[in-house]
């Protein structure tokens, strides 16, 4: 079932005047409806829609965060020159699977955050012993990076579980795509490369399972690889 978009506009923050979404709100709004809709009705996720009326300097155009036990969908686009850039030498035609593949990146950390599990790792998993640095603080950011890392991999891999539930004919493009902008940096906060290069087939998502699941047993197979 898909969430029409007045049903959309109705979970979207009053003072963002959801009811004069700009064109490009619209559009993005309506190519992550089917995650959205599956997600809320299918696994109950507690998720609001907000949309900000100007962007601030750091923010980036779609983002997930949790407060209350509700998860935040921020769109951030007003103002914010990334929204126009985050698709820049896509041809238009492929931009409505690659947002929903990022809809789905972001109900990941919503699905995260509503397990209880933001920032753990499976059960019986044992830590690699950590790098020593110069100071606690350096020791506390690579720390930061790495839990951070782990949180993007782990979305990364329910959004090309998603991809290849709706869109399998675009599962390469949507991988591709993830491949080019992951930072190659070695332990980058967001260089997930080492998770998706698992999954550089989408016959490893096993269909008898939800996404969420799905991604779920692939990242702990990634994160023995993270830590070599």
């Amino acid at each position: 079932m898909k969430l029409s978009l007045p049903i959309l506009l109705s979970l979207c923050a009053a003072s963002a005047g959801a009811a004069q979404l700009t064109d490009m709100e619209t559009r993005w709004l309506q190519a992550g409806a089917p995650v959205l809709a599956y997600a809320k009705q299918e696994l109950k996720l507690p998720i609001d829609i907000i949309v900000q009326p100007q962007a601030g300097p750091n923010d980036v155009p779609l983002a997930m965060g949790f407060v209350d036990g509700r998860c935040k969908l921020v769109f951030s686009m007003r103002g914010n020159p990334q929204a126009e850039e985050v698709l820049a030498g896509v041809p238009a035609a492929q931009h409505k699977v690659l947002i929903e593949a990022m809809t789905a990146h972001e109900v990941g950390h919503c699905w995260r955050q509503a397990h209880g599990s933001w920032h753990a790792v499976p059960a019986g998993f044992i830590e690699g012993p950590q790098q020593q640095l110069a100071s606690p603080e350096l020791q506390a950011l690579s720390r930061q990076m790495r839990d951070t890392r782990r949180e993007e991999a782990f979305s990364d891999l329910v959004a090309l579980a998603w991809t290849q539930r709706a869109n399998a004919a675009h599962y390469a493009q949507v991988h591709g795509w993830l491949m080019q902008v992951r930072q190659p940096v070695a332990h980058g906060s967001h260089n997930t490369r080492a998770w998706l290069q698992l999954a550089s087939n989408g016959a490893v998502f096993d269909s008898e399972h939800n996404p969420f699941e799905q991604a779920r047993v692939l990242w702990g197979k990634g994160l023995l690889k993270d830590e070599q």
